[in-house]
């Protein structure tokens, strides 16, 4: 069987020219310090309407399936079985964009439900390179290199079913919990401020509140990453609710760290030149400014929301 990392380092992207765009410097604007009864406040109180993300008592809140695991989301043996077990698909996913699987990874005597996005099934999008696995790959190493924690494993499989692809760890969560129902948690409050300083440097156009997943044992996972990464600014996210906050200490030493060492030799393979240096000018425009942002045209929002 042939090693992913081997396959993966002979698919590097060639070096192309590009010119530098500017970060969402609109998102750090002075006047939005300043409370007015604008338009734009209104659509944002409409995007928060009860009614757009009210419980669903008829939605099954159960893991859909008979979950059984030797080896946990979080654990470090995780990633070698990921790597480097045998992938049995169980079933397609309902109601995602792109062919997405249920499968169960085996090694030896480890095994676990994991989700698999093979590059074949992916959709082509306009406004987006193709490929969007090896973004789901690269916003787990950027926060695994940050020491975020916030994305289940996800690794890159050249040999696959339906050929290569990201395989991402299943998390058992709570279903019927989303970002509109953990928000208001206060105890919550550091890990989405840790997700939410994540999607600013990983561009996130796709944050979506049932992205933000929660388990057992109150860990925050974030999942559906494949819309990030991209080199123009494409932030969208319902993570608005910080605007204004300092950064937490643990995630600005976290950034300053990233620019001080680089983003590691997995990110550089999976992203081309132009995309890896927009990520470390996001990561410098979000350190320098020490807050989170605005969101100026009330527009920077995914749809649905959840």
């Amino acid at each position: 069987m042939a090693d992913p990392n081997e396959q993966q380092k002979q698919d590097l992207h060639k070096e192309e020219p590009f010119e530098e765009e500017p970060f969402q410097e609109d998102l750090y604007e002075e006047d939005l310090y300043e409370d007015d009864d604008s338009e734009e406040d209104l659509y944002e109180e409409d995007l928060y309407e009860e009614d757009l993300y009210e419980e669903d008592d008829s939605e099954e809140e159960s893991i859909p399936f008979e979950y059984s695991a030797t080896v946990t989301p979080g654990a470090a043996e995780m990633t070698e079985l990921l790597s480097r077990g045998s992938i049995e698909i169980l079933g397609l996913m309902p109601w995602s964009s792109n062919g997405t699987y249920l499968v169960q990874v085996t090694r030896g005597e480890d095994y676990a439900p994991a989700i698999y996005k093979p590059e074949r099934g992916e959709r082509p999008l306009w406004d987006f390179p193709g490929a969007l696995w090896k973004r789901e790959v690269a916003t787990y190493e950027l926060s695994r290199s940050l020491g975020f924690g916030s994305v289940p494993t996800t690794v890159a499989r050249v040999s696959a079913p339906m050929g290569r692809g990201s395989l991402q760890a299943f998390v058992p969560a709570l279903f019927s919990e989303h970002y509109f129902t953990l928000r208001d948690r206060s105890e919550l409050a550091e890990q989405l401020k840790t997700l939410c300083a994540l999607d600013l440097i990983a561009n996130s156009a796709d944050r979506k509140g049932g992205h933000c997943l929660i388990d057992e044992h109150n860990q925050i996972w974030a999942i559906d990453n494949g819309l990030s990464f991209h080199e123009e600014a494409k932030l969208r996210t319902v993570i608005w609710d910080f605007a204004g906050e300092p950064l937490p200490n643990r995630s600005a030493e976290a950034m300053q760290h990233l620019l001080e060492t680089g983003l590691g030799a997995e990110l550089v393979e999976l992203l081309t030149p132009a995309e890896q240096q927009a990520t470390l000018r996001r990561t410098q425009q979000v350190l320098a400014e020490g807050h989170f942002p605005f969101d100026r045209t009330g527009r920077s929002y995914p749809w649905p929301l959840v």
